[in-house]
């Protein structure tokens, strides 16, 4: 006998009838959202990204929401766009660089990792105010059928399998990047930048495929790097914030309250914030498992800090005329800037908090959630 198992998309569809079903049965007024991180379970942008969001909706709402929190067996990263569209999903993670025509200018500044701070909690605001604010951005995100919440960033560095101190470390070696800009870095130091996707790291740098890849330290623990490296440099690479951490299906946006999207809002703020703090303890779980595991922790000499301040200043102009040339995106030379000035806002306002929750999202809700109206915020 042969036994026929379902497809994908027939148990997505299943488990979504199931979950409506059982909705419907309960007799709960609650309006019960469904989630998708599009991530394993381990991963920062799972839990606590959404296992937290998940467990604040209703606190915040007052029991008038709650979340159901599908796994990668309904979605993934790669076509959260289509799950979301389609209904599947209605609150997902949208990683903006899969888009790049979609949403350039979102991407004009998601795609310029080494202008993130080293404290990834001042680049998250200072991401979320300026795509809550900048009209261009929210335009392409309506076209694309989503409301965008905030952004987290995660702190990005140089793991590689021969040491890298100096400039002429870099020369020839093929890093692994994931931003076009750690890219274009790679090239002008003299190495050949390799795009894929970090998941394809750990096979590529066993077979000999890449000689390092730049990212998080994290990924030594993440996705077992510390197997496959020898050396982690401690030179700033910025943060990964091309990321729309909480983003909500148009229609499932328009049909809740004021007060219900302020809950939303809320509990995603609180989720994200938790979110870029545990990359940051990862960080240093990382960097514990590689000393465990003899990796050399190395610091970048000055001359390679140089070089790479150079390339960044010249590269923002660069980024700036290839933006306008290639997407059409006008004024991206001024909004480059604007975003600049608002990371000088926030390293200024997150250093007064200690690192400390409770004050962080004070912030976000005083500079930035107070002076959005949420009434029409989104439509």
């Amino acid at each position: 006998m042969t036994i026929k198992f379902p497809t994908a998309k027939t148990a997505a569809r299943a488990i979504l009838t199931v979950a409506l079903l059982t909705s419907a049965a309960s007799g709960v007024s609650a309006k019960e959202l469904r989630l998708a991180s599009g991530l394993p379970p381990l991963h920062p942008a799972h839990d606590p990204l959404y296992t937290d969001f998940k467990e604040l909706l209703p606190e915040y709402s007052e029991g008038k929401l709650s979340g159901r929190l599908f796994g990668t067996e309904i979605t993934t990263l790669g076509n959260m766009r289509a799950s979301i569209l389609s209904g599947m999903v209605e609150v997902g993670l949208f990683l903006p660089a899969y888009f790049p025509a979609d949403l350039p200018n979102f991407n004009l500044v998601g795609d310029l990792s080494m202008m993130g701070h080293r404290n990834p909690q001042v680049t998250a605001a200072a991401m979320t105010e300026y795509v809550m604010t900048c009209e261009d951005c929210q335009s392409e995100f309506n076209k694309l059928g989503v409301v965008y919440t905030n952004t987290h960033a995660n702190p990005y560095s140089i793991l590689t399998t021969t040491p890298v101190t100096e400039p002429d470390d870099l020369s020839g070696l093929r890093l692994r990047t994931a931003t076009p800009q750690h890219a274009r870095w790679v090239e002008a130091m003299g190495g050949k930048a390799v795009s894929m996707p970090t998941g394809e790291a750990f096979e590529a740098l066993s077979q000999g495929v890449v000689d390092g890849t730049v990212t998080s330290i994290s990924d030594v623990i993440s996705f077992n790097l510390g197997e496959v490296i020898s050396h982690i440099t401690l030179l700033d690479m910025g943060t990964f914030h091309s990321l729309a951490n909480h983003s909500v299906k148009n229609n499932v946006w328009a049909s809740l309250s004021v007060a219900e999207r302020e809950a939303l809002m809320k509990a995603s703020v609180v989720a994200n914030v938790r979110t870029t703090s545990r990359w940051l303890e990862m960080v240093q779980e990382g960097k514990a498992v590689a000393r465990e595991n003899g990796l050399e922790i190395l610091e970048p000499s000055k001359a390679l800090v140089a070089r790479s301040e150079e390339f960044k200043a010249q590269d923002m102009v660069e980024a700036a005329a290839s933006a306008e040339e290639r997407f059409g995106i006008t004024g991206a030379a001024e909004k480059i800037a604007r975003f600049e000035a608002l990371v000088e806002k926030w390293e200024g306002l997150i250093s007064e908090t200690d690192g400390d929750e409770d004050a962080i999202v004070a912030l976000y809700e005083s500079e930035i959630l107070s002076k959005i109206d949420l009434a029409n915020y989104g439509q």
